[in-house]
């Protein structure tokens, strides 16, 4: 595929554009900047809450480049530069309680976020914490979280030792068939989200914005919640760090995993030298 043909890419963030330690590195870094002065509109595409994206996209300066963020797994695309919705779906309000008591009733974390940072009834929780730690969000401790979110929100996020991951989530997938959509975004994590909710969804939604197909965009991932946008892409990347599943459902998969520059590695092969 030639370079110019590819106008979007959209970049998962934690096992992809990221470290082990949460960083860009150099050389990811130097790629992304040279696709963007080509004028390539980079999508941080996670299933983080904005608010955990920000950061990410402040240091790539996509609020004065350009740029979106893609956060809760699709569920919400926004505009960098001018902070505009472009896309949103949300939680159906009664599902809400029912997730919560859902969740006590396995004796499991769950969580959700406000303006402020994660909000949860078990701060304390290991899982749980490591969501505040991984987007640098406080943890909000409140009493009834089910009473609290008298709010929209997009995800909720049940939190687990990965040894109950198959139980709990076959339960879960029971109790809310045709409701929501519910599945794991790794060992210790259980997304909750809209029906329909995925990265392929709000993507596919976002290039008709842009007048642009599918044939422009290159999505790169690691996780099985990236594998709808690696099979939408025109050219999906599968880090070589990826899950079986996903590198089976891309066009490419990295030599280099997500510590070794992967992603920089398909921007020069497919965006930079194509």
């Amino acid at each position: 595929m030639a370079a110019s043909n590819i106008k979007v890419v959209a970049l998962d963030l934690d096992g992809t554009l990221t470290n082990d330690q949460k960083q860009i590195t150099p050389r990811t870094r130097a790629a992304l900047e040279r696709a963007m002065e080509q004028g390539v509109t980079v999508v941080l595409a996670s299933g983080r809450p904005t608010a955990g994206v920000r950061p990410v996209a402040e240091e790539l300066d996509l609020y004065r480049r350009g740029g979106c963020i893609l956060s809760y797994n699709g569920g919400t695309i926004v505009d960098c530069r001018t902070g505009r919705t472009l896309y949103q779906n949300r939680l159906p309000a009664q599902v809400v309680p029912a997730l919560c008591s859902f969740a006590a009733r396995q004796d499991v974390a769950i969580l959700t976020y406000n303006q402020e940072g994660v909000v949860t009834e078990r701060p304390d929780d290991p899982w749980a914490a490591r969501e505040g730690a991984i987007n640098k969000l406080p943890m909000i401790r409140v009493e009834n979280l089910a009473a609290y979110v008298d709010y929209p929100v997009s995800k909720m996020l049940i939190t687990l030792d990965p040894a109950r991951m198959e139980e709990v989530c076959r339960a879960g997938q029971a109790e809310f068939a045709g409701q929501i959509d519910l599945y794991p975004s790794c060992d210790f994590f259980l997304e909750a989200v809209p029906l329909g909710v995925a990265k392929d969804v709000s993507l596919e939604a976002l290039l008709k914005t842009m007048g642009l197909t599918r044939e422009n965009l290159m999505a790169c991932g690691d996780g099985m919640n990236d594998r709808s946008m690696i099979q939408y892409a025109g050219v999906g990347v599968a880090m070589a760090n990826a899950a079986p599943e996903v590198k089976a459902a891309a066009d490419y998969v990295t030599r280099a995993d997500n510590n070794h520059d992967g992603v920089a590695e398909a921007i020069e092969a497919f965006v930079l030298n194509a």
